[in-house]
Formats: structure tokens, sequence, C-alpha cells
């Protein structure tokens, strides 16, 4: 049975880390979201200080529409997912995004279990500083973090299938054990 795991954070809090860890457990291929990114972004300003272009994040999801319509047209039937997501509770861009990754599953009569990431604002800002995520383009900005961690929250949308975990403490292999737990628990047999 083909299952999409939907990762939800914000920057920093591990969701391709946990992702990696989780595909070997489910054997599941990983779809990080700075693949629809990172194409767009890089053709941008190379030192990232410059503000985005307002309506950049419109061509991102295109690039991400056209991986999703090549999976639901073209991956094996069995094939399994882990998909990452920074979605913003109230934001109707997150939204429309976690609706993407929804459809897509239900086009693949895929099992669809949403993950949120939650992390204490000290240890994402310590996790958000890291030199490594900005050679992958990722923000490393500690103020932004902080200032979204306590003035937003991650997208939550109800799901039958939905889980929220708490990784401040958690290894990420102890995260993806977790979370390969509850996917048992929403597959039809169990197994």
């Amino acid at each position: 049975m083909s299952v999409f795991v939907l990762l939800l954070g914000f920057p920093g809090v591990g969701k391709l880390t946990i992702a990696k860890e989780l595909g070997s457990l489910i054997s599941a291929k990983i779809v990080d979201n700075h693949w629809f990114n990172n194409p767009i972004l890089r053709l941008l300003d190379e030192e990232g200080s410059a503000p985005l272009p307002k309506g950049i994040w419109e061509y991102t999801g295109r690039v991400r529409q056209a991986v999703l319509d090549a999976i639901t047209a073209y991956s094996g039937p069995s094939a399994s997912f882990i998909f990452t997501h920074a979605g913003v509770g109230g934001d109707e861009r997150s939204a429309r995004t976690y609706e993407q990754f929804f459809d897509a599953a239900g086009q693949r009569a895929a099992v669809f279990v949403p993950v949120r990431l939650l992390c204490a604002e000290e240890e994402l800002a310590r996790r958000v500083s890291s030199p490594a995520r900005r050679d992958h383009l990722k923000t490393t900005d500690i103020k932004t973090s902080r200032s979204r961690s306590q003035q937003a929250v991650v997208l939550d949308i109800p799901h039958q299938h939905a889980l929220t975990l708490d990784v401040t403490f958690m290894s990420p292999s102890e995260s993806a054990a977790a979370i390969r737990d509850h996917v048992v628990t929403c597959l039809p047999d169990g197994s």
C-alpha cells in the first residue's frame, strides 16, 4: 500500500534529517521542499540578502505540482513518499501547498499521514543557525526563527491520521521511529 507522509515544521526543526531516517524505516522516497524551492531560488540573489520578489512562491508551487503530477502518473502503485513542508498556520499559501499533497495522495489512493514537528524556541534557534543549512539555500536567520516561534504555529489541518510530535529532545532516529509506529496504525491492515 502506498503512503504519503507529510512532515510539517518550521525551518530548522529537522524535517529532512528525520525524513532520511524515516525513509529507511518505511521504504519511502524523500521529496524535500527544497527540491521545489531551490531551482527557482538559485536564479535569484547569490548572497541571499535581498528580499524575495513578490510572487516567487507561485513559481515554486508550479514546480511542486509538476513533481506531484509525475508521481501520480508514473510511480509504482505501492511506492511511498515522504514530503517536507514548512507550513505555517493561518497562511493561505501553506494551506494550498498542503492541499497539493493531500490531493496527490487521493489520486494515488495512498494513505495520507500529516505529521506536525514541533520544537522549543531556543533549540529551534540553535538548529537553524547551522552554517551547513546555507549551502542548501535554507534560512539561518535566528531572529526570524525566534519571531516565527513566538508569533506563529505550525500548520494544523485536522485529519484522521494526523500526528503532532515535539522533537525538541528527540534524536532524528527516535522521531522517525515514533512516526513509523504511527504510520503503521494508519494502514488498513495495521502492518
